[in-house]
């Protein structure tokens, strides 16, 4: 599903399965298999604190 960005138009989701605990997730690039995708509560575990 599109989401309003603020004025740059809609962005396209694309399904994925998250590389650590497995759950469906949509993500805004299209994933391919040399990167790992992250479900949104994986990636803010993983995303450093500064």
């Amino acid at each position: 599903m599109p989401m309003n960005r603020g004025g740059f138009g809609p962005r396209t989701m694309y399904p994925a399965t998250c590389a650590s605990c497995g759950a469906a997730c949509e993500v805004p690039f299209k994933p391919d298999s040399d990167r790992p995708v992250y479900c949104k509560e994986c990636y803010a575990k993983k995303k450093p604190k500064f």
